[in-house]
């Protein structure tokens, strides 16, 4: 019998002039590992809040759901909350206690189980997760990837027969990504949960999962086995094709006869039997660099001698921060979850103050600028959390708030307007409300209303959450292109470690409190073994200085 089927399934938002949902029909059977993508927008959240009635979306339905063979309207409150499991994107939203134990008793709590059963189910929980270090730890105190793992560690206490994900490693750094992945797929074979995944991280996942569903415009345009679901994207010309997996994306790239890699490691073996026997004349690629003028780089933003603390009993969080931005430059931070990167970033914008050192901004220190010259114009800080942003109930309305204080005429207001809808693509969005947006289209709006502003400095927190392939690679173009047109500078802290390949400048390591190295983005991401792109660690034997599927495409060529 299958676990969950949709027949139909059609839905449109209130007010909405287009179906978010058209003609949903889908079979999944028990112990299957479906992995759910596609463009930001495309309807994969609107999709899965349909699988738990308490989280059904308000709007016209039709169609039929059905879980174990039964009405899914029809299965009583109990049993989806103990057998239909949700783990959220963003793991503040889902966390209810304020200790990692009663978080993990609080599901079995709220179900009416006996101690007994409470206690028997939270240890077992905490070892398979090894929670045991942390396990009397405040929420508050824990990482990023500590509060998801204490999400699917409290949800898979209630033992459900179905997980969903949605996009549950948004805010992960790579490693504590990847460490969450292994651990959903250590779920699905051990215990054969059934498990829908929706996710951007298609490296990771589709090497576990059974079948791959790819959503457009609300429809399923393509749903198979993994090896398959790229070979029917290419041929289709979809652009979701950029999603694949590097290793893929190489192969795709260089004509060959060999079978298409899905992994790292698979990618590896295809490169040494397309390259078996071939001597390599061309290892480095070098790429048209601007001639040097002998022009001295300027200092926009220097960080010097920056202590910081949130509160005098706690331990420091920035220690003796030290680094500078060029003016015109893209500068990207990487590093792990509560190694203080978002911290650094509202330190250098102006928004927090460090209790020792300094900030300067165009050579003044930033505190020696008000609010209202620093923020109207010089700078433009893109927040984590893209809602804070959001202050009216259409995204049009939002965006014309953004300019309410700015000295325009009506026409220049409606030019601006018009700029930035076209750029971050909000046409088909305008009078929705904000919080009624996927997390890619919120990230959108929030840096639509930044840009309006025109600053000279852009501070960018996690600009890529939420966004799938295809809009990332639209949102570097376009920072690239204000960075050539208008000199703009960019300070950018991201998990995304591809994106900043792709598109920075310069990069820097965060740890402890501080950069331990930084350089440019090829140098950086060609010396790290974690810290670097699916194509760096498929070809470093070959090319040690490729990072992303281009480089390796481009020498692969040139050697053949």
């Amino acid at each position: 019998m299958a676990t969950f089927e949709i027949r139909n399934l059609t839905f449109a938002y209130p007010e909405a002039d287009r179906y978010a949902l058209k003609q949903i029909n889908l079979t999944i059977e028990a112990g299957e590992f479906i992995v759910l993508c596609g463009k930001s927008g495309c309807g994969k959240s609107t999709l899965l809040r349909h699988f738990k009635t308490v989280l059904t979306p308000h709007g016209s339905r039709t169609g039929e759901l059905y879980y174990k063979g039964t009405k899914l309207e029809t299965v009583s409150g109990r049993v989806q909350s103990s057998e239909i499991g949700y783990v959220l994107q963003s793991p503040e939203n889902q966390i209810v206690t304020d200790k990692v134990w009663h978080e993990l008793a609080f599901g079995l709590e709220s179900l009416g189980y006996d101690n007994k059963t409470i206690r028997l189910r939270v240890a077992e929980m905490a070892s398979y997760f090894g929670i045991q270090d942390w396990f009397h730890k405040k929420v508050t105190e824990l990482s990023g990837g500590q509060k998801q793992l204490l999400n699917l560690a409290s949800i898979m206490a209630m033992q459900p027969s179905l997980l969903i994900l949605d996009e549950p490693t948004s805010q992960l750094d790579p490693i504590a990504a990847g460490e969450f992945l292994s651990t959903i797929k250590k779920i699905n074979q051990d215990l054969g949960t059934t498990i829908v995944l929706s996710e951007h991280r298609l490296e990771e996942v589709m090497t576990g999962a059974d079948r791959v569903m790819v959503m457009d415009q609300g429809e399923i345009i393509a749903f198979d086995t993994p090896r398959k679901i790229g070979t029917q994207l290419r041929e289709q010309k979809n652009d979701m094709f950029i999603a694949m997996p590097a290793p893929m994306q190489i192969c795709a790239g260089i004509e060959n006869t060999l079978a298409w890699p899905l992994t790292v490691r698979e990618g590896r073996r295809w490169l040494e039997n397309l390259l078996k026997d071939k001597p390599l004349y061309i290892q480095k690629n070098e790429k048209e660099t601007l001639p040097d003028t002998g022009k001295k780089h300027k200092v926009i933003l220097e960080l010097k001698d920056i202590w910081f603390k949130y509160e005098k009993k706690l331990p420091d969080v920035l220690r003796d921060v030290n680094f500078t931005v060029d003016e015109g430059d893209f500068y990207a931070l990487v590093g792990g979850n509560g190694t203080g990167k978002s911290t650094t970033l509202a330190v250098a914008s102006g928004l927090r103050k460090p209790y020792r050192g300094k900030v300067f901004f165009k050579g003044k220190a930033i505190k020696t600028y008000s609010d209202q010259v620093l923020y109207q114009g010089l700078i433009g800080v893109l927040p984590q959390n893209p809602q804070s942003l959001f202050v009216k109930n259409t995204v049009e309305l939002d965006l014309y708030e953004m300019l309410n204080e700015r000295q325009l005429s009506i026409e220049e207001k409606d030019d601006r307007v018009a700029e930035v809808i076209e750029i971050a693509h909000l046409e088909q969005l305008l009078q929705q409300h904000p919080y009624d947006l996927s997390g890619g289209e919120q990230q959108r709006l929030a840096l639509a209303k930044i840009l309006l502003l025109k600053p000279k400095m852009l501070f960018l927190d996690e600009p890529t959450k939420g966004l799938d392939k295809y809009y990332k690679m639209e949102l570097g173009a376009f920072l690239k292109n204000l960075q050539k047109k208008t000199g703009a500078t960019i300070l950018m802290v991201s998990h995304d470690v591809e994106f900043c390949a792709r598109f920075a400048d310069h990069c820097g390591l965060f740890f402890d409190g501080g950069i331990v190295t930084s350089g440019s983005a090829k140098t950086f991401f060609a010396g790290n073994s974690f810290y670097t792109t699916a194509a760096n660690r498929m070809s470093r034997q070959y090319f040690a200085e490729a990072i992303i599927p281009e480089d390796v495409i481009e020498l692969c060529k040139m050697n053949l």
